[in-house]
């Protein structure tokens, strides 16, 4: 029987104060039951001697002090988990909510995980295939590694969201691959979107979608990253699959984290954000990997729009610290009309040479690649030049650098959002626009490569 407290003292906005508690401990899981009967949850913060601070999930109105009791429950925030949850929509708290039935659970997990031993972790280097040319060919994504999306305000991350989500794939493998979806403080229209597109696309059949709504309170924005992972745990290690998480958006979480340290009156640190905000993004994003003796892993896209489009703002600045790389969309070429507006020069996979080559895509992958890359910057460059000084300026071979720049960013890198390119369909664009240059340009590219994949011209 659980014990009953009827020592409410204070209700200040998401928190309360509870006294004369005992044996209760951080994080628990606790019931409020009002007068009329209502039960609403909420979880420990802290607790300081016989005193308990606990954040409500849902909102305060209708708490009367006299009246309502509080009950602790003994254990932490849970997830029921079974691979049942394939295909299905839940909220941000694990309740399914596409009007399907409850899921009979394999087991309950912890919803905070387990940190993963350093020494248990083996390294990424298997390609993950996300048919977009601009990631694939340049960026390349490997399994169990952390890579973000940097977007903005206005920009379409939900739709590249979506089509790797729809999209992604390892190659030459049977493991069974699943992606689970976490969308975070996102409008209804957007969460529409989001379900809409996976149905339409036959892509739910293997996923788990969890939807909190900005309307949601901030404590359950906390938890449905958590929740994600945990699901995302649960498939890779016990079930042996592929999975790939997507969250959108870290930003709406790290605002909610503020939020709730705003009430608990700490100490603010940059821009407001608490102190720990470093450390709690990553309790989130050291979850993802590949362990030792394990087929399946976790590999994570966490996508964030940066305050004022600022790179050196809070979030994407301690992101960009513990994951390995970024992709960053630009509003500059979203106002060009590229689909998607990926700019590939300050992009990065720091484990981009782990996951390409012979045997894994192609054996010319890094020649073409870095190739690519010096030839788009020198044709930036050489535009840049012909605006200033005028197109007489330019040498013929600057000018062919200029064309390339133009035709790398029209068919390269804007590919629409329903096109899905394999390996080899991006490595031959890429020799195709290259062909712009004559080959006596490509010193970046092994004599051997170019004899055998330069186009022949007629």
């Amino acid at each position: 029987m659980l014990k009953e407290y009827r020592s409410i003292v204070e209700v200040a906005g998401p928190l309360m104060l509870v006294r004369n508690v005992e044996g209760v401990t951080y994080n628990e899981l606790g019931e409020i039951e009002l007068g009329n009967g209502e039960i609403r949850r909420c979880r420990v913060l802290e607790v300081d001697g016989n005193t308990a601070l606990v954040q409500l999930f849902e909102n305060a109105v209708g708490i009367n002090l006299s009246t309502s009791k509080v009950r602790f429950l003994g254990r932490n925030l849970e997830l029921p988990v079974s691979e049942e949850m394939l295909g299905r929509v839940f909220d941000g708290l694990g309740k399914p909510i596409d009007g399907g039935p409850a899921i009979i659970p394999e087991k309950r997990l912890d919803i905070n995980g387990l940190p993963m031993n350093p020494t248990a972790r083996d390294y990424p280097n298997e390609f993950i295939q996300t048919g977009v040319s601009a990631i694939d060919g340049l960026n390349t994504l490997v399994r169990g590694q952390k890579l973000p999306i940097f977007s903005a305000s206005g920009l379409p991350h939900a739709d590249l969201a979506a089509q790797i989500a729809r999209q992604a794939k390892v190659i030459g493998t049977d493991s069974k691959f699943a992606v689970v979806f976490a969308a975070v403080g996102i409008t209804f229209e957007e969460a529409d979107f989001f379900v809409s597109d996976f149905k339409r696309t036959g892509a739910i059949e293997r996923a788990v979608l969890f939807m909190n709504l900005a309307n949601d309170p901030a404590v359950e924005r906390i938890a449905t990253p958590r929740m994600a992972l945990t699901a995302a745990e649960y498939l890779a290690f016990e079930k042996d699959m592929h999975v790939l998480v997507i969250i959108t958006d870290i930003t709406n979480y790290a605002e909610a984290l503020r939020e709730v340290s705003a009430a608990r009156k700490e100490v603010p640190g940059r821009r407001g954000y608490p102190g720990y905000l470093y450390t709690d993004l990553a309790t989130l994003y050291e979850r993802a990997g590949r362990m030792k003796d394990k087929k399946g892993s976790i590999t994570l896209i966490p996508i964030l729009t940066m305050p004022e489009d600022d790179k050196t703002h809070p979030i994407p600045d301690l992101t960009g610290y513990i994951t390995e790389g970024q992709i960053i969309l630009s509003r500059e070429l979203h106002k060009k009309g590229l689909t998607p507006p990926i700019d590939v020069l300050p992009s990065l996979s720091r484990l981009k040479d782990k996951g390409i080559g012979k045997g894994k895509t192609r054996e010319d992958h890094a020649n073409t690649m870095n190739q690519l890359f010096a030839a788009y910057a020198r044709g930036k460059d050489s535009k840049e030049l012909a605006a200033i000084l005028g197109e007489a300026a330019l040498t013929d071979i600057d000018k062919l650098y200029a064309i390339f720049s133009d035709e790398f960013e029209q068919r390269y890198v804007s590919q629409g959002y329903n096109t899905d390119r394999s390996i080899e369909e991006t490595l031959n664009l890429g020799w195709e626009l290259l062909s712009i240059l004559p080959p006596a340009e490509l010193k970046r590219i092994r004599p051997e490569y170019i004899e055998k994949y330069y186009p022949k011209k007629d």
